[in-house]
C-alpha cells in the first residue's frame, strides 16, 4: 500500500521481518529506524478489509466488549486512512465508525470511556485479542465545529475575545474529565520512569540538553488521555480516542498525571498559533486555557506546587511534547516540526533562569506558570 493509504506508518523507517504473532485476520509489522537510533515500531493491520465478509471473518476470532454491530448485518464498508490508524465506516441497520488501533495501547481505553463525563464522545464497544485492544467502535457522528476550528478562525481574524473564550471552555472540559478520572484511578507519581522516558528521547534525538525533575506529589498518576488536541473538544464534549505515533516509537511503560494532558492541549495551542501566524499574543491565550482547567480540575492538581518548574510543572511536560513532535518527524523525515524546534532552542536559557531562582519568591510566576513558551515569546 502507498504512504497515502497508510499515513499511520513511520514513512522513513525500514520495514523488517516481524517477530510477533498477529491476531487472526491481522498482519504483524515491524519498522526500524537508523542504526544510530534505538527506534522500533511494532504494529498490526487488517490483512484484508474490502468487503463486509472480510469484517465478519476478522471479528469472528476476536473478543467483543460493549455494543458492537451484528457482523452479519453489515451491508457495506468504506475505508478511510488517518494518521492514527485505519478507519472504516460500517453500514448496516445503522452507521458505525470502526477505528483500528495499529500499536499497542495501555489497555485503558474502556476505563477512560467509563470515567468520561456525560456527553463525552466515547467508544461504546470494540474488539480485543488476548487483552489487547484492536478495534474500537462508536456510532458514526455528524461532523460539528470543534474548538481547534473556532480558535483558528479567531486567530486568523485577531479576535482575542473569541479565542480566549473558546480556550477557557476547552480547559474547563479537560478539567471536568480529570475530576472524574481522579475518582476512577489514582496512583503515586512515577518520576523515575518519567525522567527515564525523557532521557531516552534526548539520547535518541541527540539533544544538546537534558532535563530531569523531582516531580511534585501533586502530580499523581491518573487515567491520562495520553494525547489530547483542541480538535477533540466540541462545545462541552470531549472525544476519547486513540494515541499518537510517538507511543509506538517509544512505548510508554508508565502512567501519567493530568498535567501531561494539559501540556498536550497547551502545546496544541502553540501549533495552531504558529500555523495561523497570528498577531495575537500567546500568553493571554494560554492563561485562558490554564485558568479554565484550574476552575474544574481537582484543586490539589492545580496547586502552585504542581505548576512549580523545579518540580516538573507544566514546563517539563511541554518539553516532552516537543520531543515527541521531533521523534515523529524523524520517523517520517518530514522536516523540522514547528514550533517544537524553536521552543526547544530556549530550554537551556529557561533552565539557567529557573535554577538561578530557587525559591517561589525568586522564580517569576509567569515563568513557572507558562513554562518554556515564556521565553519563546519574550
Amino acid at each position: 500500500m502507498s504512504i497515502d493509504e497508510t499515513p499511520w506508518r513511520p514513512a522513513a523507517m525500514s520495514q523488517i521481518e516481524s517477530d510477533e504473532e498477529a491476531p487472526p485476520g491481522f498482519v504483524a509489522l515491524r519498522f526500524a529506524g537508523p542504526k544510530r537510533m534505538r527506534m522500533m515500531a511494532r504494529m498490526i493491520e487488517p490483512e484484508s478489509l474490502s468487503e463486509p465478509a472480510d469484517w465478519s471473518t476478522m471479528v469472528g476470532e476476536l473478543e467483543s466488549w460493549g455494543q458492537v454491530p451484528d457482523p452479519d448485518s453489515i451491508e457495506s464498508l468504506q475505508k478511510m486512512p488517518s494518521p492514527r490508524g485505519l478507519n472504516a465506516i460500517l453500514q448496516g441497520d445503522s452507521k458505525w465508525l470502526a477505528e483500528f488501533i495499529p500499536w499497542a495501547s495501555d489497555g485503558r481505553i474502556r476505563a477512560r470511556a467509563k470515567a468520561a463525563p456525560e456527553g463525552s464522545r466515547i467508544p461504546i464497544g470494540g474488539y480485543s485479542y488476548e487483552g489487547r485492544d484492536v478495534v474500537i467502535l462508536r456510532p458514526l457522528e455528524e461532523e460539528s465545529e470543534n474548538s481547534a476550528e473556532i480558535i483558528l478562525n479567531a486567530l486568523g481574524s485577531d479576535d482575542a475575545e473569541a479565542a480566549e473564550a473558546e480556550l477557557r471552555n476547552s480547559g474547563m472540559v479537560l478539567g471536568r474529565y480529570h475530576t472524574r478520572a481522579e475518582a476512577a484511578r489514582l496512583t503515586p507519581s512515577d518520576q523515575s520512569r518519567w525522567n527515564a522516558r525523557n532521557q531516552w528521547l534526548e539520547e535518541n534525538l541527540r539533544a544538546t540538553f537534558l532535563w530531569r525533575a523531582p516531580f511534585s506529589k501533586d502530580q499523581p498518576c491518573t487515567l491520562s488521555l495520553m494525547d489530547v488536541r483542541l480538535s477533540d473538544i466540541s462545545g462541552d464534549s470531549l472525544r476519547i480516542g486513540r494515541t499518537r505515533l510517538a507511543d509506538a516509537l517509544r512505548v510508554p511503560v508508565c502512567e501519567f498525571p493530568a498535567m501531561r494532558d494539559l501540556a498536550s492541549l497547551a502545546h496544541d495551542l502553540s501549533r495552531l498559533h504558529h500555523d495561523a501566524a497570528s498577531n495575537l499574543e500567546l500568553m493571554p491565550l494560554r492563561l485562558a486555557l490554564i485558568e479554565g482547567w484550574k476552575s474544574t480540575a481537582p484543586p490539589e492538581w492545580t496547586s502552585d506546587d504542581a505548576f512549580y518548574s523545579h518540580r516538573g510543572g507544566l514546563a517539563i511536560w511541554e518539553y516532552e511534547q516537543c520531543l515527541m513532535d521531533i521523534l515523529e518527524a524523524t520517523s517520517h523525515q518530514s522536516g523540522a516540526p514547528q514550533p517544537a524546534m524553536e521552543i526547544l532552542r530556549h530550554v537551556q536559557v529557561y533552565q539557567k533562569k529557573m535554577f538561578g531562582n530557587r525559591t517561589f519568591g525568586g522564580l517569576s510566576g509567569m515563568a513557572a506558570f507558562f513554562g518554556l513558551v515564556t521565553l519563546y515569546h519574550t
